[in-house]
């Protein structure tokens, strides 16, 4: 137990790039987007879902929950990549990625995460043609009467970001001599990953 003197530990700063100059801006307003689009995802998904479930309790129920619902786990999904690319919290499979030299391992990861950028770029650009098909299609949300394409743009959206972060990534990589999972994140695991 502490003291009534003593004084709360202060919040965490919000993320700040630690990329140099116009590409650390662009990366932290890039995560401030992300952080407030997946906050107000999560709870309108929430807000929405109890909505629902009290509507429900009462005898009727909302017309359009799932749809939204549908919505803004697209959302989430999406604008969740590119901030978990920036946080270094993608699934990693690395018993023989560990096993190996540092030297390798910083080829490696330079390696593997321009191949993750130049993939997550193509897929960008996949889901833009694939938009642009079901845009041409004419189809509408059934219950909220919205085109279906709307709900589909985020989609190329996080695949850029996550490209972008990746790319930043590999940068990082080539210009620091640590071995970086995202532009903060230095390689290890929980007990010994260090956020700069």
């Amino acid at each position: 137990m502490g003291s009534a003197d003593e004084t709360p530990e202060p919040p965490k700063d919000a993320y700040k790039s630690t990329l140099p100059g116009a590409l650390g801006i662009f990366d932290t307003v890039i995560s401030r987007i992300e952080s407030i689009m997946l906050a107000l995802g999560v709870m309108l998904m929430a807000i929405n879902t109890i909505a629902n479930v009290v509507s429900r309790a009462i005898g009727s129920t909302i017309f359009f929950s799932e749809e939204l619902n549908r919505i803004l786990i697209i959302l989430i999904t999406f604008a969740g990549i590119g901030y978990a690319a920036r946080h270094g919290r993608h699934i990693r499979m690395s018993a023989l990625y560990d096993a190996l030299p540092s030297k390798t391992r910083k080829v490696l990861m330079i390696v593997i995460t321009v191949i993750t950028s130049i993939t997550m770029f193509a897929l960008c650009y996949f889901a833009i043609g694939y938009i642009g098909d079901v845009a041409r299609s004419g189809r509408v949300l059934p219950a909220m009467q919205i085109p279906v394409y709307w709900i589909y743009l985020w989609v190329p959206i996080g695949f850029f970001i996550t490209g972008v972060q990746y790319t930043l990534t590999a940068v990082k990589n080539v210009v620091q001599r640590d071995i970086y999972l995202s532009t903060h994140v230095l390689e290890g695991y929980d007990e010994d990953e260090i956020e700069i």
